[in-house]
């Protein structure tokens, strides 16, 4: 391969040949436990910002059927996915709950054209997320405890042992560091939803 060629190459993935990191846009990670209100925050955002072509939503792709009721995401079977993922046309993907989740890897393509991309994701790809994007935000959505059992309850997905587990863990795996933003959606959205606009403005 040629100079000319990597350099080329390193364009179309939207990274810069000095330091393989994606950019010059940036990466906005939404990250918290079930129930916190993730989902709520982003149609909030996509909402107020659907004239702005300098932002983009991200639909993840998730090993379950899809139900817009409950979850906005794109349906896919373990076989395409592992395929996909061998295929490198994931930009991040992780397994959860015995299901497979992925961003798409147009997301890096967008933010190699200078647009921010916001996508709901795990706490557990950050660490790859901080290695892979050179700017990154991640806006970590929490909620009180009665909240969550409250919110997961009424979803009527998991057992009552499940939500314990899950509110359990909730206070268990709060992410820090200088590129995290922390949002309590316990109360008021529209006043959730403004912070998180504030934040991805920013």
């Amino acid at each position: 391969m040629t100079a000319d060629t990597a350099l080329m190459d390193a364009m179309t993935q939207g990274r810069r040949p000095d330091d393989g990191k994606v950019g010059p846009g940036r990466l906005v990670l939404v990250v918290g436990p079930s129930g916190a209100g993730k989902d709520t925050l982003i149609a909030g955002a996509r909402e107020a910002l659907a004239v702005d072509a300098g932002f983009v939503f991200a639909r993840r792709l998730v090993t379950r059927p899809a139900d817009p009721a409950l979850e906005d995401h794109d349906s896919i079977d373990e076989t395409n996915f592992d395929a996909m993922r061998d295929a490198g046309a994931f930009a991040l993907s992780w397994r959860a709950h015995g299901l497979c989740y992925a961003v798409p890897g147009t997301v890096d393509q967008a933010i190699g054209k200078g647009a921010t991309a916001i996508a709901n994701t795990s706490r557990t790809v950050i660490g790859e997320a901080r290695a892979k994007y050179r700017d990154l935000l991640v806006v970590q959505v929490t909620a009180r405890s009665e909240v969550l059992r409250d919110r997961l309850s009424r979803r009527g997905r998991e057992t009552a042992a499940d939500i314990e587990e899950r509110v359990a863990r909730a206070a268990a795996m709060a992410v820090s560091g200088p590129d995290v933003v922390t949002i309590d959606n316990s109360g008021d959205i529209d006043e959730a939803v403004a912070v998180f606009l504030a934040a991805i403005r920013a």
